[in-house]
């Protein structure tokens, strides 16, 4: 009999060994993916606050809280089975689907440079706050949607970086890569809009240094608000022409990487100690040019049809 439970103890003790050993191979792995995906992330937490820009501070961290749970569906419920799916049965279809995905985010970015030198945009354009709530589901919606592309970026990227895991590995970890950046960006966003909130409340119930930081902060949180919708507008163009670049790489049409890496590699030897910093802002200056041009080209298509549609 105690033989019999010392062999079950040492079966247990043995099964224990192998599940910690699997849980530091899914957070080692975890790990590596989110470092690898971590400039799409900076986009992502870029991006949103522009969507709550305006609303009612009452509205801000409700609109934050569905644009999360969004993103946490569109990871779990649709991209990760789809891109495990996808990797182990057509794994040549990934990059024409993210192609598509870039090609969305170009025109995202470059519809917004559209609307902001418009002038029937500024004519037409009324208060954020004084819109019903049919019009905050329509920038939560957009919002969602947005994120979805820059969520598949992240996945994909992160499924790139464990491909050599076992499936269930696989899956493993990119549902904890879900869950943290998830977290971590929408946490991120939470913060930088309510920060405002923080000042104005340091200013009126605060004295001496608290009282100036807090009138300090109010006063700088719109420029920061605006300085950040502008970059969310660069990284939609940024990420998604970075996309379509290496996507035209991986497919075969290899002549516009290539350019962009011998520049790369110019500016690196002319730069010397910074050539590091200086080779990536020429990939991502190129890309965002690349993603640009995709844009304002599916713009012109957009509004070339809906004008024909009009007539």
């Amino acid at each position: 009999m105690s033989a019999g439970l010392a062999a079950l103890l040492d079966d247990v003790a043995a099964l224990a060994r192998v599940a910690a050993a699997s849980v530091d191979d899914v957070a080692a792995g975890a790990s590596r993916a989110s470092v690898k995906a971590a400039g799409v992330i900076v986009d992502d937490a870029a991006v949103t606050p522009r969507y709550v820009q305006g609303f009612r501070p009452e509205r801000e961290l409700p609109m934050i809280k569905r644009i999360a749970a969004g993103s946490l569906r569109n990871k779990l419920l649709f991209i990760l089975p789809a891109a495990l799916l996808l990797s182990e049965l057509l794994p040549w279809l990934l990059t024409p689907i993210l192609m598509v995905g870039g090609t969305y985010l170009c025109y995202e970015g470059a519809e917004k440079i559209w609307e902001k030198i418009s002038p029937h945009h500024h004519a037409a354009q009324t208060s954020v706050s004084a819109q019903g709530p049919e019009h905050e589901d329509e920038l939560v919606g957009g919002a969602i949607r947005t994120d979805f592309i820059l969520s598949a970026e992240i996945m994909v990227i992160s499924l790139n970086e464990v491909t050599d895991e076992p499936f269930l590995s696989r899956a493993l970890i990119l549902v904890v890569v879900a869950l943290a950046i998830t977290a971590v960006v929408y946490g991120a966003v939470a913060l930088i809009v309510k920060m405002d909130d923080v000042g104005l409340r340091l200013a009126q119930e605060g004295d001496g240094a608290a009282a100036s930081a807090g009138r300090a902060l109010v006063r700088a949180m719109p420029v920061v608000l605006s300085v950040l919708a502008t970059v969310g507008i660069a990284a939609m163009l940024w990420v998604g022409g970075h996309i379509l670049l290496v996507g035209l790489d991986e497919l075969g049409l290899s002549f516009l990487y290539d350019a962009v890496h011998h520049l790369e590699d110019d500016v690196d030897h002319a730069l010397g100690a910074l050539g590091g910093v200086g080779a990536w802002l020429t990939n991502t200056a190129a890309s965002a040019i690349l993603g640009l041009v995709v844009g304002a080209i599916v713009v012109a298509v957009k509004h070339r049809v809906a004008g024909g549609n009009r007539h």
